[in-house]
Protein backbone atom coordinates (compact mmCIF):
# COMPACT_ATOMS: atom_id res chain seq x y z
CA UNK A 1 0.00 0.00 0.00
CA UNK A 2 1.39 3.52 -0.55
CA UNK A 3 1.99 5.30 2.51
CA UNK A 4 0.78 8.86 2.75
CA UNK A 5 4.06 10.38 2.96
CA UNK A 6 4.95 8.80 -0.08
CA UNK A 7 1.33 10.27 -1.54
CA UNK A 8 2.17 13.67 -0.35
CA UNK A 9 5.43 13.74 -2.12
CA UNK A 10 3.89 13.06 -5.36
CA UNK A 11 0.98 15.51 -4.55
CA UNK A 12 4.09 18.18 -3.83
CA UNK A 13 6.00 17.13 -6.88
CA UNK A 14 2.75 17.61 -9.10
CA UNK A 15 2.24 20.80 -7.49
CA UNK A 16 5.81 22.28 -8.23
CA UNK A 17 5.38 20.62 -11.74
CA UNK A 18 2.09 22.81 -12.12
CA UNK A 19 4.56 25.73 -11.88
CA UNK A 20 5.23 26.42 -15.40
CA UNK A 21 7.98 28.85 -15.04
CA UNK A 22 9.49 26.35 -12.18
CA UNK A 23 9.66 29.29 -9.36
CA UNK A 24 10.49 28.62 -5.94
CA UNK A 25 6.93 27.68 -4.11
CA UNK A 26 6.68 28.11 -0.33
CA UNK A 27 5.84 25.05 1.95
CA UNK A 28 2.76 27.08 3.13
CA UNK A 29 1.71 27.40 -0.31
CA UNK A 30 2.20 23.85 -1.85
CA UNK A 31 0.77 23.27 2.12
CA UNK A 32 -2.47 25.20 1.47
CA UNK A 33 -2.56 24.19 -2.45
CA UNK A 34 -2.51 20.53 -1.89
CA UNK A 35 -4.35 20.32 1.40
CA UNK A 36 -1.28 18.93 3.71
CA UNK A 37 0.07 18.99 7.15
CA UNK A 38 2.54 21.54 6.65
CA UNK A 39 5.25 20.27 9.25
CA UNK A 40 5.05 16.71 7.56
CA UNK A 41 5.68 18.42 4.48
CA UNK A 42 8.24 20.14 5.63
CA UNK A 43 10.01 16.68 6.31
CA UNK A 44 8.99 15.49 2.96
CA UNK A 45 10.29 17.85 0.59
CA UNK A 46 13.48 17.58 2.77
CA UNK A 47 13.84 14.17 2.20
CA UNK A 48 12.95 14.98 -1.80
CA UNK A 49 15.80 17.59 -2.08
CA UNK A 50 18.67 15.17 -0.91
CA UNK A 51 17.60 12.90 -2.93
CA UNK A 52 18.14 15.71 -5.74
CA UNK A 53 14.57 16.25 -6.95
CA UNK A 54 14.10 19.44 -5.19
CA UNK A 55 16.08 22.46 -4.82
CA UNK A 56 15.61 25.07 -2.66
CA UNK A 57 16.21 28.83 -2.36
CA UNK A 58 16.31 30.75 0.48
CA UNK A 59 15.35 34.31 1.29
CA UNK A 60 12.53 36.39 -0.57
CA UNK A 61 11.29 34.80 -3.71
CA UNK A 62 12.20 31.57 -1.87
CA UNK A 63 10.98 28.13 -1.63
CA UNK A 64 11.20 24.76 -3.53
CA UNK A 65 11.44 23.81 -7.07
CA UNK A 66 12.02 20.85 -8.91
CA UNK A 67 15.89 19.84 -10.07
CA UNK A 68 14.71 17.75 -13.06
CA UNK A 69 11.84 18.10 -15.46
CA UNK A 70 8.27 16.34 -14.54
CA UNK A 71 8.61 14.43 -17.18
CA UNK A 72 11.76 12.59 -16.19
CA UNK A 73 10.68 11.96 -12.31
CA UNK A 74 8.80 8.43 -12.34
CA UNK A 75 7.15 7.46 -9.32
CA UNK A 76 9.36 4.11 -9.20
CA UNK A 77 11.85 6.76 -8.21
CA UNK A 78 10.00 8.58 -5.49
CA UNK A 79 8.57 5.86 -3.84
CA UNK A 80 12.16 3.81 -3.22
CA UNK A 81 13.42 7.29 -1.51
CA UNK A 82 10.69 8.04 0.23
CA UNK A 83 9.50 4.38 1.21
CA UNK A 84 12.24 1.83 0.29
CA UNK A 85 11.00 -1.40 -1.41
CA UNK A 86 8.22 -1.79 -3.95
CA UNK A 87 8.42 -5.49 -4.04
CA UNK A 88 5.63 -6.98 -1.47
CA UNK A 89 7.88 -9.43 0.26
CA UNK A 90 11.76 -8.70 0.85
CA UNK A 91 12.61 -11.82 -1.33
CA UNK A 92 11.47 -10.38 -4.46
CA UNK A 93 12.98 -7.08 -4.32
CA UNK A 94 15.54 -5.74 -6.97
CA UNK A 95 17.08 -3.14 -4.44
CA UNK A 96 16.22 -4.46 -0.88
CA UNK A 97 16.53 -7.97 -1.46
CA UNK A 98 16.50 -10.12 2.01
CA UNK A 99 16.11 -13.83 2.12
CA UNK A 100 12.20 -14.80 4.26
CA UNK A 101 12.82 -16.16 7.07
CA UNK A 102 10.93 -19.14 7.37
CA UNK A 103 11.44 -20.22 3.68
CA UNK A 104 12.75 -23.43 3.15
CA UNK A 105 13.50 -22.86 -0.62
CA UNK A 106 13.28 -19.81 -2.90
CA UNK A 107 13.88 -21.89 -5.64
CA UNK A 108 10.21 -23.68 -5.33
CA UNK A 109 8.65 -21.16 -3.31
CA UNK A 110 5.13 -20.50 -5.45
CA UNK A 111 4.63 -17.57 -3.11
CA UNK A 112 7.73 -15.91 -4.13
CA UNK A 113 7.33 -16.84 -7.74
CA UNK A 114 3.77 -15.13 -7.77
CA UNK A 115 5.16 -12.15 -5.94
CA UNK A 116 7.92 -11.37 -8.44
CA UNK A 117 5.44 -11.42 -11.15
CA UNK A 118 3.47 -8.78 -9.39
CA UNK A 119 6.19 -6.81 -8.51
CA UNK A 120 7.55 -6.59 -12.44
CA UNK A 121 3.92 -5.63 -13.48
CA UNK A 122 3.82 -3.19 -10.75
CA UNK A 123 7.62 -1.70 -11.58
CA UNK A 124 6.65 -1.57 -15.41
CA UNK A 125 3.65 1.20 -14.42
CA UNK A 126 5.61 2.79 -12.19
CA UNK A 127 9.53 3.05 -13.69
CA UNK A 128 7.28 4.32 -16.87
CA UNK A 129 4.72 6.78 -15.44
CA UNK A 130 6.04 10.13 -14.41
CA UNK A 131 4.70 13.23 -12.12
CA UNK A 132 4.02 15.00 -15.76
CA UNK A 133 2.04 12.05 -16.93
CA UNK A 134 0.35 11.93 -13.26
CA UNK A 135 -0.50 15.69 -14.36
CA UNK A 136 -2.13 14.55 -17.42
CA UNK A 137 -4.11 12.00 -15.86
CA UNK A 138 -5.44 14.34 -13.19
CA UNK A 139 -6.11 16.94 -15.93
CA UNK A 140 -8.12 14.75 -18.40
CA UNK A 141 -10.07 12.99 -15.68
CA UNK A 142 -10.76 16.56 -14.49
CA UNK A 143 -12.32 17.67 -17.89
CA UNK A 144 -14.14 14.55 -18.34
CA UNK A 145 -15.99 15.76 -15.14
CA UNK A 146 -16.29 19.17 -16.25
CA UNK A 147 -17.93 17.71 -19.80
CA UNK A 148 -20.37 15.36 -17.82
CA UNK A 149 -21.62 17.97 -15.54
CA UNK A 150 -22.01 20.05 -18.66
CA UNK A 151 -24.02 17.35 -20.50
CA UNK A 152 -21.93 17.65 -23.40
CA UNK A 153 -21.28 13.54 -22.96
CA UNK A 154 -24.21 10.87 -23.37
CA UNK A 155 -24.63 8.02 -21.72
CA UNK A 156 -22.49 6.02 -23.69
CA UNK A 157 -19.99 8.00 -23.00
CA UNK A 158 -20.51 8.30 -19.03
CA UNK A 159 -20.44 3.68 -19.28
CA UNK A 160 -16.80 4.22 -20.71
CA UNK A 161 -17.94 3.65 -24.33
CA UNK A 162 -16.55 6.70 -25.73
CA UNK A 163 -18.22 7.47 -29.46
CA UNK A 164 -16.51 8.22 -32.31
CA UNK A 165 -17.05 11.34 -34.45
CA UNK A 166 -18.28 8.85 -37.03
CA UNK A 167 -21.06 7.28 -34.57
CA UNK A 168 -18.70 3.95 -34.31
CA UNK A 169 -17.39 2.71 -31.29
Amino acid sequence: MLTKKTKYAVKALMALARNKENKPMLISEIAQKEQLPKKFLEAILLELKRSGFLGSKKGAGGGYYLMKKAEDIKLAAIIRVIDGPIALLPCVSLNFYERCEECTSELYCGIRDVMKDVRDATLKILTETSVADMIQREDSIQQRIQEEQTGSLDQEDLKGNLVQPDGNQ
